[in-house]
């Protein structure tokens, strides 16, 4: 039986805008880019699958190096070459996925509305098993080969065989009755899984049996109505060198030790989007489209870019001394990670631009909400 009561993450943060503010927050407009040195050049631009269709969704690419994945709302999962953008294989699952893919060693991932977990065949995409977890599967399962990590929106995670999806563990957190229905995908961090649940909290299990090692709160509800106490940990959980940074709804980021959960620091920063981390520093999107460069050692501002505000910012990715955001109309800004100025822009579509676009062999991949793919390179001087 399905606990609590949701609401679809956009809509919620809209509605969260417009209750916060007497004044309508509307997309900044944006700027010329003057006087730049990046000229960006499109390699290939494909629409492979059919997009979100309107739904609230964990769909994202994975680029691997010999394919790029995808899957749309319509059950298609597809294979595409990434230097050209045709297709290798595509397949109609069937199902009403909802979320990944996720590329193990031998395997195609995705999650379904309806609770299943379907695990396909990375080279031809022919189906190996499907599992029943116990609801909707909207952030995309993690797996390290010999098991798949799933996270449901009631707040259980499930431990699966990677060779059948036969179930090996469970572990149960009560959601709040209002939550983002959270997004954050498990990570697995050497023997241990780390996930972000939308209780605010941030929990550590053993891949073995599920045992907990920790559990920490990110962010504590506060307020007084059901949207002021939102603390979803709802971002990608970030790895860097022996530390976790998670991301909450809430007004939380927290530097954590993956031993213990101890945090190393935290900033008063709001994120349902998420970050990317470059050598020493951290770059994040927060609720209202300010992008942030903190120090990954202590959380200090670097600088913040505030010209994109309420544009929906997807979140950052790093690519060839970049750092890139995608927003809601559409658009790729380019920013210059020493001080956070636009340099350049692309535009992939009109349809919104929601999960973080994926760098591979210095091209930059970036998916829309309608399915379009893009392949986004700075161009090479003849």
């Amino acid at each position: 039986m399905r606990r609590g009561v949701r609401i679809a993450g956009v809509a919620l943060v809209a509605l969260i805008a417009a209750c916060s503010s007497s004044k309508a927050r509307k997309p900044a407009e944006l700027k010329d880019i003057a006087n730049s040195n990046l000229k960006l050049d499109t390699r290939w631009s494909h629409s492979p699958g059919a997009g979100d269709q309107g739904l609230f969704t964990g769909f994202r690419i994975d680029v691997e190096k010999d394919a790029l994945y995808g899957a749309d709302a319509k059950g298609q999962v597809y294979a595409l070459n990434p230097s050209t953008g045709a297709t290798l294989w595509k397949v109609e699952t069937g199902a009403r996925v909802i979320s990944g893919p996720t590329v193990g060693t031998s395997q195609v991932l995705v999650g379904t509305l309806d609770g299943e977990v379907i695990a396909l065949k990375r080279a031809d995409g022919k189906q190996l098993w499907k599992a029943q977890v116990s609801s909707e599967v909207l952030a995309a399962p993690a797996t390290d080969g010999e098991r798949v990590i799933v996270k449901c929106v009631d707040g259980r995670l499930f431990a699966l065989s990677a060779a059948d999806g036969a179930r090996l563990w469970t572990f149960d957190r009560s959601v709040p009755n209002l939550t983002l229905r959270g997004l954050s995908p498990p990570l697995i961090t050497g023997l241990r899984v780390v996930v972000g649940l939308d209780n605010g909290h941030v929990v550590a299990l053993k891949m073995a049996d599920g045992q907990l090692l920790w559990d920490v709160a990110v962010a504590v509800p506060s307020g007084r109505t059901e949207l002021e106490r939102l603390t979803d940990v709802d971002a990608s959980l970030i790895e860097g060198d022996d530390v976790i940074y998670a991301l909450s709804f809430g007004g939380e980021l927290a530097a954590l030790d993956p031993a213990t959960g101890q945090s190393a620091w935290r900033r008063g920063i709001k994120s349902y989007t998420g970050a990317t981390l470059v050598d020493n520093l951290l770059f994040v999107t927060d609720n209202d489209g300010v992008i942030w460069a903190l120090d990954a050692k202590t959380g200090g501002a670097a600088w913040k870019q505030d010209q994109l505000l309420y544009r929906r910012l997807s979140a950052p990715t790093a690519v060839m001394g970049y750092v890139v955001v995608g927003d809601l109309d559409g658009y790729v800004h380019w920013l210059d990670p020493h001080d956070g100025k636009i340099v350049a822009r692309a535009r992939v579509g009109s349809d919104p631009i929601a999960s973080q676009p994926v760098a591979a062999e210095g091209v930059l991949y970036v998916a829309n909400a309608d399915g379009k793919i893009a392949a986004i390179a700075p161009e090479t001087k003849k």
